[in-house]
């Protein structure tokens, strides 16, 4: 009875009142990770922006095509991962919730830093002339203990074993485990009043109130790791307000106003990097002033952004189909290899010397194919299934599942210890 009672407080006070699932927010979780592999096939062509391979062909106007998006890309991720977590706690129990979260997140985490990322930084290496190998000599060296061509590549999980692009699915993993800690004060009357608050209030007083803490994260951080708080900060909006009808209506009436608002503030932002932070990138002075008002309306970029992506759901699909379970279970795979394609296919091609238009092209319609055919052959693999974020697909006796269950703890084991 005690133990019940103890791990009530870390279960959603309103499970009763659990909504259906929103398959609109499905559509858009799908569409935000095919926006993320486009802003990183991108990255390989910006000019200004470092990036683990480079094509001969740079652009510094894609920038500006870029930070359209660049604000509220992840922070749409993290809310709407924030409002699915508050969907687990309210089915399972808070001991069930830290083994599936270990288990779906960590098990991709160490296949993909393990297989799927070597080939990044062997091509990283490689393009900077800083081995001349082939991948396999690579691999003999890259599971050796601490060889001597990583010196420079020390930062990682363990050194020279980092999580690059997957950093999402080890941020994740945290953000799952603090926000557990913190549920009895989410769970709180006070909680629920301030939420209440912010969903019946003037829209403005809201935008200031989810600005507010965007800002002073940005202006006090360190720039470089400025991301992982950000990123818990908006998957908290996301467990707080993802379920509250009040706010999803707001929204919804608010959509020409915010997307003029977006205009017009992604319109000043874009003007602000191209005409100050290009200097700081190249190491040149700029008035501390100028670089404060640049981070706080790059804030308000975040936060409006985010707005208008959230209003946008009303024009998705709001019912399930078999394309939706389709790209649904694609999403993890496709973003777990997307990037390892990008980085190797791209350099391949770069060496060919075909001309900017034809190699983008090439490299989009190859990241494309390859992660269908990758996805492919995952779905239909229960082995491989598990590793990529999928569950599988057959049933098994329980004593069976157990074991795997089992196998899978001692397997992550080593990679838990290192994260906490």
């Amino acid at each position: 009875m005690i133990l019940k009672k103890f791990t009530n407080i870390f279960v959603p006070p309103d499970k009763v009142h659990m909504p259906a699932r929103r398959h609109d927010l499905d559509w858009l979780r799908i569409l935000l990770f095919a926006l993320l592999i486009i802003h990183h096939i991108g990255m390989f062509y910006v000019q200004n922006w470092g990036w683990h391979a480079k094509s001969q062909y740079n652009y510094q106007w894609l920038e500006s095509i870029l930070l359209i998006v660049e604000p509220w890309r992840m922070p749409a991720i993290w809310f709407i991962s924030g409002i699915a977590i508050r969907f687990i706690l309210a089915k399972v129990s808070c001991w069930r919730y830290i083994a599936l979260r270990s288990y779906r997140l960590l098990l991709p985490l160490l296949f993909g830093i393990l297989v799927v990322v070597p080939p990044q930084l062997y091509i990283e290496m490689t393009a900077k002339a800083e081995i001349t190998m082939n991948y396999w000599q690579f691999l003999h060296a890259f599971f050796s203990d601490n060889h001597q061509i990583f010196s420079n590549y020390q930062y990682g999980i363990w050194p020279h074993i980092d999580v690059n692009h997957l950093w999402y699915l080890r941020s994740l993993w945290y953000y799952s485990l603090y926000l557990l800690i913190l549920m009895p004060v989410l769970n709180s009357q006070f909680i629920k009043q301030l939420t209440d608050w912010l969903a019946q209030t003037h829209g403005a007083i809201t935008l200031l109130s989810l600005t507010i803490p965007i800002a002073l994260i940005q202006l006090l951080w360190p720039m470089d790791t400025a991301r992982y708080p950000l990123g818990f900060t908006f998957l908290l909006y996301g467990y707080l307000l993802g379920w509250h009808q009040g706010h999803w209506q707001k929204l919804h009436h608010a959509f020409k106003p915010l997307g003029l608002s977006y205009v017009m503030v992604s319109f000043c932002f874009i003007g602000f990097y191209n005409l100050y932070w290009l200097d700081v990138i190249h190491d040149k002075q700029v008035p501390e002033i100028i670089i404060q008002l640049g981070m706080i309306l790059y804030a308000i970029a975040r936060v409006i952004g985010l707005l208008v992506i959230m209003s946008c759901t009303r024009f998705l699909a709001q019912k399930t189909s078999a394309s939706l379970r389709y790209f649904n279970d694609a999403v993890y795979p496709f973003y777990i290899l997307h990037q390892t394609i990008i980085v190797v296919t791209g350099y391949y091609l770069t060496q060919l010397t075909l001309g900017g238009t034809i190699e983008s092209f090439l490299l989009v319609l190859s990241t494309i194919c390859l992660c269908f055919l990758g996805f492919e052959i995952i779905r239909r693999s229960e082995f491989l299934r598990p590793f990529f974020g999928l569950t599988l697909q057959k049933q098994y006796p329980k004593k069976l599942t157990r074991i795997g269950f089992i196998a899978s703890a001692i397997v992550i084991s080593p990679l838990i210890l290192r994260l906490i």
